[in-house]
């Protein structure tokens, strides 16, 4: 079977603007937590999120591109272009092979929202402009990627939630394992302005711990009151093994297990045996068992339901062996589509730098999560082997297996 290495990644998140800024946020535990004023004129009952800088592409992208972009795509392409320099790959390279896309993105409400407005207020849609159309397709950040970087190779966008993205490596390592394909660009964005979220502050999916927003976000905590939402882009440049030897490239790790299961029952209610039969999956993809697994970053995105789901499947699978495990959404908030393609960025950086990021907030464990081996703080330890879930709305569940590369 063909190897499927990691060999470039990029990331703009609330933590940081670049690898090196999260990697810090990272080690010391830092929220990327706070309140957007917006929300609240809107009429949000929850005004929290991540937040993240918008990124200036003036200078970086001529003006076509720019306006064909939405702000998840502004995100997007900034990673890839960090994961893309990562790898050692340029514009010649690009335009001399065939490199693919599979991203993650399940909404782009902005655009259609603002397109919309405009419409009826004007009674013109052509004011909309050329570039509201490829802003607001929910494939817009494979269709401009594929534009801006010359791809040539499998273009596509995953839509499964919150587990978007880790299906989008999942399916990479597929094609790559295929033969299919040498390279792939994968990854998940995520937008961030006020109008993407309101359906989820409208069915109080949200924390309103708004006294204190760096301590909102508290997976497995006894005293969770919901998620806080975030976003902006992850990416990994996957590759096949002997091709990165070939071209030299840095290479950060393997991908060597991927394991997918739906629920096939509640919509928004998560599941524990669903969860399970992923993670499981996951491993037997590995060839490993639960002792081989040096920490897991679990899914626990700081809600009742979902935590105490996940916590129960961990602890039915790993039983006695108690890997650690930490949620990095107690600093980044749940960065939703995004949130499997930068939950595998940052568990590479532990990786790569022998330490494990804190579950911050993690005060007092609930009756399931009392039974786990959660990170309370920043534990210097080497990681050979961890283990990434990501679970969505309409039960699709997505898990990971990545191994340091020796």
């Amino acid at each position: 079977m063909r190897r499927v290495v990691i060999t470039g990644m990029g990331i703009c998140s609330c933590l940081g603007k670049n690898l090196e800024e999260v990697k810090q946020s990272l080690y010391v535990g830092k929220s990327g937590i706070g309140i957007d004023e917006a929300r609240i004129a809107y009429g949000y009952r929850s005004p929290l999120t991540g937040i993240v800088e918008r990124p200036m592409l003036k200078g970086l992208l001529d003006r076509r591109s720019r306006v064909c972009l939405p702000e998840q795509g502004e995100y997007a392409y900034m990673a890839t272009a960090e994961a893309l320099k990562n790898a050692a790959v340029d514009m010649d390279y690009l335009d001399k092979n065939e490199v693919g896309i599979l991203y993650g993105n399940d909404s782009t409400a902005k655009p259609a929202i603002e397109a919309h407005m405009l419409t009826l207020e004007t009674k013109d849609t052509t004011l909309q402009g050329s570039g509201a159309i490829f802003q607001s397709m929910n494939s817009t950040v494979t269709m401009n990627l594929s534009t801006i970087f010359k791809l040539k190779g499998i273009n596509m966008t995953i839509s499964a939630a919150c587990a978007s993205s880790s299906h989008a490596i999942g399916l990479g390592l597929m094609f790559i394992r295929e033969g299919l394909q040498d390279m792939i660009i994968c990854g998940g964005a995520q937008e961030v302005n006020y109008l993407s979220m309101s359906s989820f502050d409208a069915i109080s999916a949200f924390s309103t711990r708004v006294d204190n927003p760096t301590s909102a976000s508290r997976p497995f905590d006894r005293f969770r009151d919901g998620l806080v939402p975030s976003g902006g882009a992850a990416t990994v440049i996957l590759e096949e093994y002997e091709h990165a030897v070939k071209r030299g490239a840095p290479i950060i790790a393997e991908v060597v297990g991927y394991g997918f299961s739906s629920n096939g029952a509640n919509i928004s209610q998560p599941s524990d045996v669903g969860s399970e039969i992923a993670m499981q999956r996951a491993l037997n993809d590995a060839g490993i068992t639960p002792e081989n697994v040096d920490y897991v970053n679990a899914h626990a995105t700081s809600t009742l339901q979902g935590d105490a789901f996940e916590a129960m499947a961990l602890d039915r699978l790993f039983g006695n062996c108690k890997p650690p495990i930490s949620s990095t959404k107690s600093m980044t908030g749940h960065e939703c589509w995004m949130a499997g393609a930068s939950e595998v960025v940052y568990s590479n950086l532990m990786m790569l730098h022998s330490f494990i990021a804190p579950n911050i907030n993690f005060e007092e464990p609930d009756e399931y999560s009392r039974n786990l081996n959660i990170v309370k703080k920043t534990m210097d330890k080497k990681i050979d082997c961890y283990l990434s879930n990501s679970f969505g709305f309409g039960g699709t569940n997505s898990a990971l297996v990545v191994k340091k590369w020796l």
